[in-house]
């Protein structure tokens, strides 16, 4: 079977097909077809179900090049594993709105259909927990939805904090005094606010204490107002520090909670703070929760490969141990 398909920008076509037609190749191979290009013409050829897959994966592919997006290897999977969920019309939303430009002029957009459910949640509701593993884009976007706010005059503040737990080395062998100390965990945030706002910009609403990225413990004793609120790697809070928090949120204030339970640095005597939130706050109205999955992993794919194997290895552990207590209960 050979199906054609015109593309009348060259410059677009040259985004679909990548960087040594690597995106082509991909298409080709998992899908077991023939693309060729004449021109702005495509031909895609092979058998009629694979074609028809390779077709809407290309008109997909297409339309988010025609909106600006870079096509890349992540861009052709992720697109690949939607159209074998038929979840085309799903697909025909993304990349749609752009959240914030940054300093370099780049458009933010959702990369997924769960990072835009992510941020569709964060615009509708006071506080937001978006939990996932790594590369999900929790955290960029957390701080992209903050600049978009703080530009458009909605909040006057932005405020970025995370605890400064240690993960296999100890603060007091850091050099400097304590704010040189914690600063390594908060360089996450600071370049996200530098990427989107610019350093020139970001360093003067630092100064004017319009911006601050501090760690939780700073956090004790205020009330925000008019404040846009990032807690990062939240899962390394203690159920007491989440609770403290929380409760600093003042009148027309916007909270976004983002961590990975599967990255907990935590004593193995403590708890986390996000997962008794998932608890004790999952019914309370004006709070929702979003989880994000290795289907949203928007950084080198094989970084999905490793978030998968760990889950699969985590889902092992937990089935072990529930056949463990199991054994114990039966055989008192």
């Amino acid at each position: 079977m050979e199906r054609h398909i015109e593309v009348e920008n060259m410059e677009v076509l040259i985004n679909f097909f990548g960087s040594f037609d690597e995106n082509i190749r991909i298409i080709e191979k998992e899908l077991d077809v023939a693309v060729i290009n004449r021109g702005t013409d495509l031909k895609i050829s092979g058998e009629p179900d694979a074609v028809g897959k390779a077709v809407r994966v290309t008109q997909n592919l297409l339309k988010m090049a025609q909106q600006g997006t870079a096509i890349g290897e992540q861009e052709v999977r992720y697109v690949l594993s939607q159209i074998e969920e038929d979840n085309d019309k799903a697909l025909e939303t993304l990349g749609t709105d752009c959240v914030c430009i940054t300093s370099r002029g780049v458009p933010i957009r959702a990369k997924t259909l769960g990072q835009k459910e992510y941020i569709s949640k964060i615009e509708k509701n006071s506080i937001v927990f978006g939990i996932g593993p790594a590369g999900t884009g929790k955290t960029y976007l957390a701080v992209a939805m903050a600049v978009k706010a703080f530009k458009n005059k909605e909040v006057n503040k932005i405020i970025l904090t995370r605890p400064a737990v240690e993960a296999g080395e100890s603060l007091g062998f850091l050099p400097g005094d304590m704010q040189d100390k914690v600063d390594p965990y908060l360089r996450p945030l600071y370049d996200a606010l530098g990427d989107m706002l610019g350093g020139e910009a970001f360093q003067k609403n630092i100064e004017r204490g319009l911006i601050e990225v501090a760690p939780l413990a700073y956090m004790r004793g205020r009330t925000l107002d008019d404040a846009y609120i990032i807690l990062d790697e939240a899962q390394n809070t203690t159920p007491e520090q989440m609770k403290m928090f929380l409760t600093r949120m003042g009148f027309s204030s916007k909270i976004v909670v983002t961590g990975d339970v599967t990255q907990i640095d935590l004593p193995s005597n403590k708890k986390s703070g996000l997962r008794d939130a998932e608890i004790v706050l999952k019914n309370v109205e004006g709070i929702e929760f979003m989880y994000l999955c290795e289907k949203d992993v928007v950084r080198h794919p094989l970084v999905q490969q490793i978030v998968k194997a760990y889950e699969k290895k985590n889902a092992e552990r937990e089935r072990m141990a529930q056949s463990r207590n199991k054994g114990k209960r039966s055989n008192p």
